[in-house]
């Protein structure tokens, strides 16, 4: 199964000619807007997964109800089981637009776990938890164990982005996306994410920026994982993007049967 993050730039595709399987998008934009064009994307046979950037599970403030019953509703409309978001924190006051990473300690292996505790008590299900990238932490754990625990504490997935992994490693060393992988519970990874990312000599640090074709060696381990575990694949592509023939491309470059 090979998926594709849907985006604003694909509202006039013919979407069945990019080869995706299913879809993802982020309920943030879905709760009060017309829906017809995801029940389009069912009707063609293709499930809809919601992939969120707001539940905040890194941060200190109060979870949202309201917020989280919406998703449940969307989750029930859409028939999927499948609600993910990211191991970060994306602000407390106010949204912040962007995703701050988690210190790797124990005490917020407790503190995180109980917050996604929480969110699964209202939805009355399981949710996936995204490693995240970053340019910056602090912490005793290494970023693999860290979410190892996290899940086993709150017993909750794992959406295993292998592009925030290399990404990771190429800014401050550590594992690689295999033998980050290796350190997982198999049984606890919902699909995998692949994205592009770009360096910035601004910074000095490779950035995610979802931009760019997936890099060979992260979607040759795609596709091995896929071959190995069964795991679905999705391409996320957000900023400067292609055409569909481009996206199509990219999208038969992640199936097992590929030779590039």
């Amino acid at each position: 199964m090979i998926g594709l993050g849907y985006r604003r730039e694909m509202a006039d595709w013919d979407l069945s000619a990019t080869g995706a399987d299913f879809f993802e998008v982020a309920p943030e934009n879905w709760l009060r807007r017309d829906r017809a064009p995801l029940h389009r994307l069912r009707e063609g046979g293709r499930p809809v997964h919601l992939h969120g950037v707001s539940l905040n599970l890194g941060g200190h403030s109060a979870l949202d109800p309201v917020f989280l019953r919406g998703v449940g509703a969307l989750m029930d409309e859409l028939g999927t089981d499948r609600y993910s978001d990211h191991l970060a924190a994306s602000g407390d006051a106010h949204q912040l637009y962007d995703l701050f990473p988690i210190p790797c300690t124990q005490t917020e292996v407790a503190r995180v776990s109980g917050r996604i505790r929480q969110v699964q008590d209202v939805l009355g299900r399981r949710i996936a938890v995204e490693n995240s990238t970053w340019y910056t932490n602090v912490g005793d754990m290494p970023e693999a164990a860290f979410l190892a625990a996290v899940a086993e504490r709150a017993d909750c997935g794992i959406l295993l982005d292998l592009n925030n992994v290399a990404v990771n490693q190429k800014n401050h060393g550590g594992l690689g996306p295999a033998a980050f992988v290796a350190e997982l519970d198999p049984a606890r990874v919902s699909y995998l994410h692949v994205a592009g990312h770009e360096f910035d000599a601004r910074f000095g640090l490779h950035i995610d920026t979802h931009s760019q074709p997936v890099e060979a060696p992260v979607a040759a381990l795609a596709r091995e994982l896929q071959g190995r575990h069964g795991w679905p694949i999705l391409l996320e592509w957000d900023n400067d993007v292609p055409d569909a023939a481009v996206i199509a491309q990219e999208l038969s470059c992640l199936r097992p049967f590929s030779t590039t």
